[in-house]
């Protein structure tokens, strides 16, 4: 059982990696056909094509190689004006992209070819396929953290403790001498759901824990309900050292790696955990703060890469936080699907997972360089500030750009990209990430 839930979830992480893609490449498809420029192809995937159907003037289809897709525009750049033998790597390199530029310009259809439309055309062509993973990734997390809603504790309480323990001690139960704690000298029980605190009506732990941390010594005004009636009780917060935590939860520590305490007010009591839904405003909010976080990521890259190639040679552990191949992702999902956990709590996981990945392919492919997305879109920018330029100082339009010229450091790019993804796959093969423990 546990080997089918394993091989679920990575079937559930391929799904969606291809539900991604494909719909990355609708978003460059549509307003292409829109603008009117002739797609010759749609494929999802590389290397031999699998199955493939022509609709009208485009052939959609699927390759070998789930790690990405494509649409194929006629005129991506201006047509060769001259043709000749090339010398030297870059230059045949040069004259092999203009010349399979070329075959995509169909004899009678030149007025349909990418390269002529507006600026501000073909930067939406551009934006559109990264723009459709960030909105399904707002789809995502919306559905997650208010569909479904975000695990904290609740205001049913779950656990009161009978005594308080002194600070240090590793004693699991109450001696004669430990003094009763608060809420189980006010009287609160199992089973009590938190109305308000201090005449402040609470909806989840957190907001309660908030108060009584902020009261130690005074006299608080308790309101539970208690089979279906409420109950107003009295409750004191004794004064408790406790180490503060970061938004991820992780405890804080200062310059000498010691936890940082702060006294906060203490009563005993535990919450019962469970699923909250958030405000609609939350999903765009978590999209906001994946985008920054991914996009540190990316910045700091090197770094992480040269991480990941110090801990696959000395068998290091693995950075949480740090990139990770198709392969990485799908080994995660299947973890994930294969614990022992509640169904909801494993379904959230993936959805969370998948959601990262949409951030992932919108900032990845909005990096300005070529083959990415983002390199077309300085490519088209370029172009736009040329004919402004010559437009201001009254000169004849000048001749649009020629990225081709650019294949050279596309191939580095490209390269770099491959080498990039194969070392991740060897970690992720040989030295995998360790998200659960253990």
């Amino acid at each position: 059982m546990e080997t089918l839930l394993y091989v679920g979830g990575i079937l559930f992480m391929l799904i969606g990696l291809g539900l991604s893609i494909g719909l990355h490449e609708v978003g460059h498809l549509l307003p292409a056909k829109v603008f009117g420029v002739r797609v010759g192809q749609y494929m999802i995937g590389f290397g031999p094509r699998l199955w493939s159907k022509r609709i009208g003037e485009t052939e959609y289809g699927f390759k070998l190689l789930p790690l990405g897709g494509f649409i194929s525009m006629s005129g991506m750049y201006p047509a060769s004006t001259t043709a000749g033998p090339a010398k030297g790597i870059f230059r045949a390199l040069v004259q092999d992209a203009r010349t399979a530029n070329d075959e995509t310009i169909a004899d009678g259809e030149e007025h349909r070819v990418f390269y002529r439309l507006p600026v501000w055309k073909r930067v939406v062509v551009m934006l559109g396929g990264p723009v459709m993973n960030l909105i399904l990734a707002t789809v995502i997390f919306t559905v997650l953290v208010s569909g479904i809603g975000v695990q904290q504790g609740t205001t049913t309480i779950a656990s009161v403790s009978e005594c308080v323990l002194p600070a240090g001690s590793t004693a699991t139960e109450c001696s004669a001498d430990d003094p009763e704690s608060p809420a189980a000298e006010a009287g609160i029980r199992p089973g009590d759901v938190l109305v308000s605190i201090d005449g402040t009506a609470v909806s989840t732990f957190a907001e309660a824990t908030a108060i009584v941390q902020a009261s130690p010594g005074k006299d608080l005004e308790v309101v539970v309900k208690r089979d279906g009636a409420e109950k107003t009780l009295i409750v004191t917060p004794i004064a408790a050292e406790r180490s503060i935590t970061d938004a991820s939860g992780r405890p804080i520590v200062d310059d000498k790696g010691v936890q940082v305490v702060r006294t906060v007010g203490y009563v005993g009591m535990g919450a019962q955990m469970g699923f909250v839904q958030q405000p609609l405003t939350a999903g765009p909010q978590m999209t906001g703060d994946s985008v920054v976080r991914v996009a540190s990521l990316i910045v700091n890259l090197p770094v992480k890469l040269w991480d990941v190639g110090v801990s696959l040679v000395t068998g290091g552990e693995r950075d949480p936080d740090g990139p990770l191949s198709v392969v990485g992702v799908g080994r995660i999902a299947g973890e994930v699907a294969a614990t022992d956990a509640p169904i909801l709590n494993r379904f959230s996981v993936l959805l969370g997972l998948l959601g990262s990945l949409n951030i992932a392919l919108f900032v990845f492919n909005m990096i300005p360089l070529l083959p990415l997305d983002g390199g077309h879109i300085v490519v088209a920018l370029w172009d736009g500030i040329k004919r402004a330029w010559a437009k201001i100082f009254r000169r004849p339009p000048p001749a649009p750009v020629d990225a081709t010229k650019l294949v050279p450091l596309t191939v580095v790019v490209a390269t770099l990209l491959i080498a990039m993804g194969a070392l991740l796959l060897v970690a992720d093969l040989f030295n995998p990430v360790n998200i659960l423990g253990g």
